[in-house]
Order: structure tokens, then C-alpha cells, then sequence
């Protein structure tokens, strides 16, 4: 385990956050972004394809409900 690995209180970082699950995008940004203030979020469709690389900043949000109604404009 490398010193990226630990936080200075010598516990492991955050790498998941199953309670955001059903949150607003919005939402589950700020929540992820408390436990990791460096994160780099992408929100992406479900089912889209990613690239296999390990980015330690790198956090992404997959969605696949419509919340309001679509329109022109």
C-alpha cells in the first residue's frame, strides 16, 4: 500500500458511496465531494462505455432516469 493509499488519520480513502443511490445529481456530488474534495465527477448514462485506466481523482456518476419532462428550448 503506497502513502496515496492512507489518510492522514492512517484510514483508507473513501472509494464508493452506495448511500448517494436515488440522491439528485446534484446532491450526490456535494456528498462525494465531501469525502473527496479532489474528485473529478463525470455523469454518464448507464450502459456507456468507459475506459478500463485507474484515475485515483476520478469518479463516475451513471444515471438512467429522465427527472422532468424534455422540451424545446
Amino acid at each position: 500500500m503506497s502513502s496515496l493509499d492512507v489518510t492522514a488519520a492512517g484510514e483508507e480513502p473513501k472509494r464508493t458511496w452506495p448511500e448517494v443511490v436515488g440522491l439528485p445529481i446534484k446532491e450526490a456530488r456535494e456528498i462525494i465531494l465531501k469525502d473527496k474534495p479532489d474528485a473529478d465527477i463525470v455523469v454518464l448514462p448507464v450502459g456507456t462505455r468507459t475506459t478500463r485506466d485507474l484515475r485515483p481523482d476520478h469518479v463516475r456518476i451513471f444515471v438512467d432516469t429522465i427527472a422532468s419532462t424534455p422540451h424545446v428550448g
